[in-house]
């Protein structure tokens, strides 16, 4: 993963889920809509194979990591696959020592004060705060009070409406997943309202005060 095109371009595609099927017309949507860096969950059926197939027809294009990462297992499964950065829901110290020591990015997920200096302390990239629904955009202006120099990642609830608040209150980057890679489209291949979804997101960036690293 090159973090600094990420930190060009802050946000991450959540895909969970997907059918092997569907997995080249909606990584094409993807780039043709711009989005650059995108996620397999590991707790999908075949993970490790649509990583595998999305890195060697996609892998110029796309940053292609992997999330759900739980234990060092998935972790060699991700990484044996072409996985270029970890995310995960939760601390996984082994994890995230592996990345941090390997110079991998990891994005490890965590909720409170606590948990998001202990992931920053282990070695985290980013630290994912989620579910960021729960508390919303103002928990990250509260956070980054104490914390100004722990980059964070919001998850969960983060829509092309509200995405400009998470950023503007201490943001870094932000992810989406099944609200924008919907399973009704995917069955029904409208990979086109996949494509437009993600450019609503996109053709705001540059507009938004506070987003990391974002070419305007």
């Amino acid at each position: 993963m090159d973090l600094a095109r990420f930190r060009k371009k802050p946000v991450l595609g959540i895909l969970r889920g997907i059918p092997h099927d569907s997995l080249e017309p909606l990584l094409d949507a993807v780039v043709q809509s711009g989005l650059e860096t995108v996620e397999f969950a590991m707790n999908s059926s075949g993970a490790g194979g649509l990583i595998k197939k999305a890195v060697a027809r996609y892998g110029k294009k796309l940053m292609i990591g992997a999330g759900t990462v739980l234990d060092l297992r998935d972790l060699k499964t991700a990484l044996g696959s072409g996985a270029t950065f970890i995310v995960s829901p939760v601390v996984v110290e082994a994890v995230v020592r592996y990345c941090s020591r390997h110079k991998i990015p990891v994005f490890p997920g965590a909720l409170t004060p606590s948990e998001i200096y202990r992931a920053w302390q282990t070695g985290a990239t980013m630290v994912k705060v989620f579910p960021a629904r729960c508390f919303g955009p103002e928990y990250f202006r509260e956070v980054k009070g104490p914390f100004p120099g722990i980059e964070l990642l919001a998850c969960s609830g983060v829509t092309s409406e509200n995405m400009g608040v998470y950023f503007k209150n201490g943001a870094s980057a932000i992810a989406f997943g099944a609200g924008v890679f919907r399973k009704d489209w995917i069955a029904a291949k409208k990979f086109h309202m996949i494509r437009q979804e993600l450019q609503s997101y996109l053709e705001k960036l540059p507009g938004i005060p506070g987003a990391a690293g974002v070419s305007r």
